[in-house]
């Protein structure tokens, strides 16, 4: 496990690795990062360092010295794969490849090898084996160095390395174009789903941040679903959905999406373009952001730079996100002040939780709940004795402030609706003969 770390770099803590918006960030916390990726497929680390870098090779990537000393690494551990958590070009990692006789990834090789892994439904394989086949298109050199690309070559035509290259490649564009067909139905698919949940109409949610931010924990925690929650990077890919009813009777759905990482690679934004637009259509947005780790601000930079990618931008962020700082059991009272006065200072409300313990849930989902209801009505209604039926529907689809049993035997009820379910209650009135 490599980071190369390239001179004349801004450092903290040691150094920092350039990320594409700029955000510092320690390169030890980069490193093990990069450690944890590789865990996560169950990859068995024996050795992880930073590599210093004066100057990038074009053919190496390091300078000879340096490959040859890593070459000796790599015999001594015995390690048949070598992870540069670092842009690496086809000949970079063919050159690499024949000097350490390993298999050598780079960053977008290894989570593209953990998303593989991961996909369960036929929609995430889809989108998978387009993001593999768009990165191994341009790496296509690779598998032919056997062969003498220019040998027995007539005029314009290359050796037999150059013709199975060309038949590669079409095959790989014929194979992009089926899926991208393919997801394309998917994409019409959701937009369908989408329609029909705008007319019950129940709010979408979306759960979005840095992976393993804690997001399918607290997705668990808010709906009772038993959504795989682990420590490890990327442990949700395909998104679930759940309905949540809240307090003022108001029901929404909550969406649980892949966890953003930094200098996530454009070639899985763009294949999973599809399961991102459940966040760009979304009402309402919670960035959940591990609020113990010492790189919280850079992750949070990370995730509004995808975020931005898709089209959230900032001017809709501030009615769209609610920002949710997660773990805080594993914070003392000093550092949750810090953090929320931080969030001040940048003219942000951070709301904090624990997912786990179940400490401010309940704070959250009142935030999610005023949010949605800025536009509610309240309302009074006499209900007679005999319409138990509709007070049922009051207590079940809106927040019921006050009720007050009369003489008669019916029941005032003072209650907060949702404007969208107006014309519902209408009907219910209809129905019981009071409207």
């Amino acid at each position: 496990m490599l980071v190369p770390l390239r001179a004349g770099e801004r450092r903290s803590a040691g150094g920092s690795v350039p990320l594409r918006q700029a955000a510092p960030r320690s390169v030890e916390d980069r490193l093990a990062e990069a450690v944890g990726l590789a865990r996560a497929i169950d990859l068995d680390v024996r050795a992880a360092e930073i590599v210093p870098l004066l100057q990038p090779r074009p053919s190496t990537l390091f300078g000879s010295g340096k490959v040859e000393e890593l070459k000796g690494r790599i015999e001594v551990e015995s390690a048949g794969l070598a992870v540069i958590d670092h842009a690496v070009s086809p000949v970079q990692q063919r050159n690499l490849e024949k000097a350490w006789g390993c298999k050598v990834l780079d960053r977008t090789g290894l989570i593209l090898e953990i998303f593989g892994e991961r996909a369960l439904t036929r929609e995430g394989r889809l989108q998978v084996e387009l993001a593999h086949l768009s990165y191994q298109k341009s790496r296509l050199v690779r598998s032919w160095t056997h062969l003498e690309r220019q040998r027995g070559g007539f005029g314009f035509l290359g050796g037999p390395g150059e013709a199975q290259i060309e038949t590669d490649r079409r095959l790989i564009e014929e194979r992009i174009a089926f899926i991208r067909r393919e997801l394309a139905g998917v994409v019409k698919t959701r937009a369908l789903h989408r329609a029909g949940r705008k007319r019950v109409p129940f709010p979408v949610v979306a759960i979005v941040g840095y992976t393993n931010a804690g997001k399918s924990t607290l997705f668990n925690r808010l709906t009772g679903a038993g959504v795989v929650a682990r420590d490890q990077v990327f442990a949700t890919l395909d998104p679930t959905m759940r309905e949540v009813k809240l307090a003022s009777g108001r029901r929404i759905i909550l969406s649980d999406t892949v966890g953003f990482i930094s200098d996530l690679p454009t070639t899985l934004v763009a294949a999973f373009r599809a399961t991102l637009e459940e966040v760009i259509a979304a009402d309402l947005i919670l960035h959940v952001r591990d609020i113990s780790h010492p790189e919280m601000e850079a992750q949070r930079r990370d995730v509004e730079a995808v975020l931005a990618e898709l089209g959230v931008d900032s001017a809709s962020a501030e009615r769209r996100i609610i920002e949710v700082g997660n773990k805080i059991d594993r914070i003392d009272a000093h550092a949750r002040r810090e953090a929320v006065r931080a969030a001040d200072r940048h003219g942000r409300r951070l709301l904090l939780v624990s997912a786990v313990t179940g400490e401010g849930i309940d704070g959250l989902l009142e935030a999610v709940d005023a949010r949605f209801g800025e536009k509610d009505v309240i309302l009074t209604l006499e209900i007679p004795l005999q319409q138990g039926r509709l007070l049922s529907w009051l207590h079940d689809n809106a927040e019921v402030l006050e009720q007050t049993r009369e003489e008669s035997g019916a029941v005032t009820c003072r209650f907060r609706i949702d404007p969208a379910i107006r014309g519902r209650l209408e009907g219910e009135l209809r129905r019981a003969g009071l409207a």
